[in-house]
């Protein structure tokens, strides 16, 4: 699904998780995305393409978001049909959202096979945090990077497409070379506290994986 119109290299980009977790406050973040975003109405779906500008030139995702259907139950299968990679997201201030992660993942990896994924844990500008960094480990169990995201600040929005980009160009030196122009930030995160998150991520990543069987 290489975009030749524009010689711009192109990945679909599944976005999934609950509703209500963000994921298009998420995707309409990055301006040029929303500005050029389109609708498929057959699949109920807006695809929005980002641009993003790296030392390998320009790489493009176009991120397929739901628009709401998930609150119906599962998506359908053209929703992931040639899925290249994906996102599954869930709010850090909703442990349902994190105990559905294993579904989403699931339903992804059963039409999209061995494909890069992201989790991402949404709202961390959120004081009462509920998914707590030490038990966030399904990423551990599948091979999956995760980053604690906060759409509305802004915060680690490029990380997961950087990553994917990584994957995806099998250039682990990859990196961005401009800024994408993203919508100002509505709230703001506390500096101190995103470290004692990182902090707590990466030593739960030292500790053996819990024991528990709950690969339903």
């Amino acid at each position: 699904m290489q975009g030749h119109d524009t010689g711009v290299p192109t990945f679909k980009l599944v976005l999934v998780g609950d509703g209500g977790t963000g994921k298009t406050t998420f995707v309409k973040r990055h301006l040029s995305g929303e500005f050029e975003k389109k609708y498929i109405a057959t699949v109920g779906v807006e695809v929005h393409p980002l641009l993003f500008h790296t030392n390998c030139g320009p790489i493009k995702f176009d991120v397929w978001d739901t628009a709401g259907q998930e609150k119906f139950g599962g998506l359908r299968d053209g929703y992931y049909i040639n899925g290249q990679c994906g996102i599954i997201m869930f709010d850090v201030t909703s442990r349902i959202t994190y105990k559905n992660v294993p579904n989403w993942h699931r339903d992804l990896v059963r039409v999209c096979d061995n494909i890069p994924i992201v989790l991402c844990g949404n709202k961390v500008d959120i004081k009462e945090r509920k998914v707590k960094p030490k038990s966030i480990t399904f990423h551990r169990k599948k091979n999956l990077q995760y980053y604690d995201i906060s759409a509305k600040s802004n915060y680690n929005f490029e990380k997961p497409f950087v990553w994917l980009a990584r994957k995806l160009t099998g250039n682990p030196n990859l990196d961005l070379v401009a800024a994408p122009a993203l919508a100002p930030p509505e709230v703001t995160v506390d500096p101190s506290l995103m470290d004692a998150y990182k902090q707590e991520m990466e030593m739960a990543a030292q500790q053996p994986l819990p024991e528990e069987d709950d690969e339903l």
